[in-house]
């Protein structure tokens, strides 16, 4: 009996989850102003992985503060050393 609880409690929670996630989806749409333009960073450039699961918007304007270092550590781990 208390499994069957437990089951009914999660099943409960997760319809609840998606109801507040289609109601805030909706929502935000109420909100979006016709006149919205893209940000910069997504009009820039994307990241789109390999199997096609991933895709991100670059934002290019930023540095990396540890480029140089990650240039270093690369280089001597595929020497190997």
């Amino acid at each position: 009996m208390s499994n069957a609880m437990i089951y009914a409690g999660i099943a409960i929670g997760v319809a609840a989850m998606a109801g507040i996630m289609v109601y805030a989806h909706d929502n935000q749409q109420n909100y979006l102003p016709e006149d919205a333009v893209l940000a910069p960073a997504s009009e820039q450039g994307s990241f789109s992985s390999e199997d096609g699961l991933i895709e991100l918007n670059k934002e290019q304007w930023h540095e990396d503060p540890f480029g140089d270092r990650a240039a270093e550590v690369r280089a001597e781990y595929k020497s190997g050393g």
